[in-house]
């Protein structure tokens, strides 16, 4: 019987396809546990766990890269850099109070609270007052 190289490469992948499934199926308890466990869960309504909830409020450094960064690094759609003096200017010509009520409750381009909705009042102005230190 005449072998050609043909023959010789699909019996070698045919040998590999085998051995290598052999190998890369893991049947253990455990791999199978894992392969096999629930992607989420489902809790009725007053079911939930409980979500412990960090105490105090958090850092205006900490609110700006979480949050806020996005837009205020780049200048997305117009939304004034961080430590540029000239996008500051004129917002900050109508007083922190305006500016603070602008990120609080939305303002053009900008969604309320940008997007935090979980941030306080006081949370978005300590991220304010963290993009303008040092102008």
């Amino acid at each position: 019987m005449d072998f050609s190289f043909r023959h010789y490469l699909f019996a070698a992948l045919a040998a590999f396809a085998v051995v290598g499934t052999a190998v890369a199926t893991d049947m253990s308890d455990e791999a199978i546990a894992e392969r096999i466990k629930p992607v989420g869960a489902l809790y009725l309504e007053g079911e939930a766990p409980v979500v412990e909830v960090a105490a105090g409020p958090r850092s205006g450094d900490a609110v700006y890269n979480t949050f806020c960064t996005a837009c205020h690094t780049s200048g997305v759609m117009g939304a004034p850099k961080k430590g540029v003096a000239g996008d500051w200017t004129e917002r900050l010509a109508k007083g922190k109070d305006v500016l603070a009520d602008h990120a609080i409750n939305g303002f053009n381009a900008m969604p309320a609270k940008g997007s935090c909705m979980d941030c306080s009042d006081e949370e978005i102005v300590a991220a304010i007052e963290h993009m303008i230190e040092g102008l």
